[in-house]
């Protein structure tokens, strides 16, 4: 049976959990005897074994909470707060330092700037400082089992991060990452570290927890896969006269407008830029004013990370405040 049939039985109520104000048991209900049963057929887990592991999962109420507090819910200039500190910036200065060799090595390769991958680190986990405090799979299955608007996508993820644990020779019930179950200095979900995740020391193990170059190797990888064109342009300020260029807001962030048509709608964007070439634009809410801002399309690439056009910001100016530093 696949995942997103297991969401026509899972029970929602407070009785599908033996409940305490904080932390639950699963109990053996046909949602995750559907999902043993999956993990058995399709990959060839042992019953017995994944019943006995489950045992030892928890629901957890922080998790859940931690959903509806998330910070992309927030104005630009309050979420632009939290990653242009002095700290932030100056932390990413010290991470290319004493990264730089494998940084230029991994720029070399995948063509990914080196301030791009240290940003990325920086926004997610602060270089490393702030990797998560939540049982991955306690989070997993939290989130796939009492989480119904994005059931499907969790239990998924709890799939693999089962087949992830059984490739890398993990013990399920040890790794820690975020309350979405986020994992390591990269923060990859399980899906995206088995796809993603690179052995770049060639240790015979990929460990974005521990080991900064295959973190950072497996950021860089994360962008070839979804299309980075190295040299390309990420993202420009830009002004504009009159009102028109609202026709050119709309949702989405992947370029769906041509220079020349900005132009015509008032923006006022260098010569350099020729009228064919597709951008998106973007307005960012200040505190007393808006910036409008070109979003190309390696700016749509950073969106792949997290879909979020303030996060993909965050991490463009991010990038190029600690680049400034280095220079």
């Amino acid at each position: 049976m696949k995942i997103r049939t297991l969401l026509s039985i899972i029970l929602f109520s407070t009785s599908f959990f033996h409940l305490n104000p904080a932390h639950a048991e699963i109990p053996n209900s046909a949602a995750l005897n559907q999902f043993i049963d999956q993990m058995v057929k399709k990959h060839h887990f042992n019953a017995a074994e994944l019943n006995n592991l489950f045992k030892s999962v928890t629901i957890q109420q922080p998790i859940l909470d931690a959903m509806g507090k998330r910070a992309e819910g927030k104005p630009w200039y309050e979420y632009r707060a939290i990653f242009m500190t002095d700290s932030r910036i100056d932390g990413g200065v010290q991470f290319w330092h004493e990264n730089e060799a494998a940084l230029k090595a991994v720029a070399q390769q995948y063509g990914v700037p080196a301030e791009i991958i240290v940003a990325i680190i920086g926004v997610e986990t602060k270089y490393g400082a702030y990797t998560g405090k939540y049982r991955v799979i306690d989070a997993l299955a939290t989130l796939g089992f009492a989480y119904p608007s994005r059931s499907e996508f969790f239990l998924k993820e709890l799939e693999n991060f089962l087949i992830l644990s059984r490739e890398e020779h993990m013990d399920p019930l040890q790794p820690l990452g975020s309350y979405a179950g986020a994992m390591g200095l990269s923060q990859f979900m399980p899906s995206s570290y088995r796809a993603y995740a690179k052995d770049f020391d060639q240790d015979h193990k990929r460990d974005i927890w521990h080991n900064n170059s295959d973190a950072i190797a497996s950021v860089a990888n994360y962008f070839v896969a979804n299309h980075w064109q190295p040299g390309g342009a990420i993202a420009l300020q830009v002004s504009a006269n009159g009102t028109a260029y609202r026709q050119a807001l709309s949702k989405g962030v992947k370029p769906d407008t041509t220079i020349g048509k900005l132009r015509k709608l008032g923006l006022n964007i260098p010569a350099k830029l020729g009228n064919a070439e597709n951008a998106k634009l973007l307005s960012y809410e200040m505190a007393d004013h808006e910036e409008l801002w070109l979003g190309f399309h390696n700016f749509y690439v950073i969106t792949r990370y997290n879909h979020s056009p303030l996060y993909a910001m965050a991490v463009f100016q991010l990038s190029q405040a600690i680049r400034e530093k280095i220079l």
